[in-house]
């Protein structure tokens, strides 16, 4: 009988991270409370009855902030956020800290997908985030593992990174995304007919399972099957990037994906994440005083984007049900899902990382555009 695969020493460490790992994150921990409150070009969107100072004097953010937060974005106004982002200016020496700090924790270019040197058919792991719970690793799986990491001495002047609400509709910003050097997409998003305002470019695309049954029914008929192949006949050569190792239950849509890749020859680069990499950069941003559950797929490209993008800017990053002049916002630009983003039972926190994001924003870190953009 096979044996389940043991957690190598990096992945025993990254569960540890949180607690192991203690540095100054310069970024906005260490940011006075009365120099933060006065900082020019911000949003109002924290108070001196919404922030508090831990015994280290660090600035964190307090959960009444993230509860309030629909309230208070309607109060802000669009006029003080529009000008943060036409003001915009990169901040170099603090993106090479970053990317330094994460460092620490993570290196993209390897945690992006695991090698096919890492496994051989057959073997047996543990489920990321059940490990009650092992995985078979299938004949077709190994064949579409990278022979190497997929990043492997890629370098980007310019990156953006493309979520998926509903505020880029009308946003008029797809010719400003596809003129980055490389874009990256989440969940396999639709494009064609949402070009005007979402760009059609796409470099590195994930994909969660989840997506086979929502977006494609499941591969119930012919259909739903033609139409997948058709959308990743589009992606030419990108990288499609699969959390095959995450929890239970998308197992079968995995290999469902895998065999059509190959019976059609798809010109694809699959990859699958390390078994270290949420872990990871949960650690980080818990580490940062940042209380994350678990990373959002956006906060997740991010974080991987650092280290080989020179700037990154964000697109489609708004986890909120309105805008800043009370306009509803759809959960997805595409479709009518609801999400709700203040429950509890989330296992995201996407209120609470976009509110991080957003100082990144403002330190010159990252540019995160939520409005339309400038006609190119």
């Amino acid at each position: 009988m096979t044996q389940a695969r043991r957690a190598g020493p990096n992945e025993r460490h990254s569960a540890q991270l949180g607690s192991s790992r203690k540095f100054e994150f310069q970024i906005f921990v260490r940011i006075p409370r009365q120099k933060f409150l006065e900082s020019p070009g911000r949003i109002p969107v924290w108070s001196k009855t919404e922030t508090f100072e831990n015994r280290d004097g660090e600035l964190c953010l307090s959960r009444s902030l993230v509860n309030s937060s629909d309230k208070i974005i309607r109060k802000a106004g669009s006029s003080i956020f529009q000008r943060s982002v036409e003001g915009w200016k990169i901040n170099s020496s603090l993106v090479l800290e970053i990317r330094k700090n994460i460092l620490r924790f993570l290196d993209a270019e390897r945690d992006v997908s695991v090698v096919k040197s890492s496994f051989k058919p057959g073997d047996v792991i543990h489920y990321v985030l059940d490990r009650r719970r092992t995985l078979n690793i299938s004949q077709d799986l190994h064949s579409l593992l990278p022979e190497v990491s997929p990043m492997k001495n890629r370098r980007f002047k310019t990156c953006a990174v493309v979520g998926n609400s509903g505020i880029l509709l009308d946003s008029e910003c797809g010719k400003e995304i596809d003129s980055h050097d490389f874009v990256i997409r989440c969940n396999l998003a639709p494009v064609v007919e949402f070009a005007a305002d979402v760009g059609t470019k796409s470099d590195f695309i994930t994909m969660n399972p989840s997506v086979v049954q929502r977006a494609f029914g499941g591969f119930r008929n012919e259909s739903d099957r033609e139409k997948f192949v058709h959308r990743l006949s589009m992606l030419n050569d990108s990288v499609l990037w699969i959390p095959a190792f995450m929890v239970k239950g998308g197992e079968k849509h995995v290999e469902w994906v895998n065999a059509l890749i190959l019976k059609n020859k798809l010109k694809v680069r699959t990859a699958y994440p390390s078994l270290r990499l949420i872990h990871a950069v949960r650690g980080y941003w818990l580490t940062n005083k940042v209380p994350i559950k678990r990373p959002s797929t956006g906060l997740l490209m991010y974080t991987l984007a650092t280290r080989f993008c020179d700037e990154i800017h964000l697109y489609g990053f708004w986890p909120f049900p309105k805008d800043l002049n009370g306009k509803a916002v759809k959960y997805h630009y595409y479709d009518d899902l609801k999400y709700r983003y203040f429950s509890n039972a989330s296992p995201h926190r996407m209120p609470l990382e976009f509110k991080t994001l957003n100082v990144l924003h403002n330190r010159g870190a990252l540019k995160l555009t939520t409005g339309k953009c400038v006609k190119q």
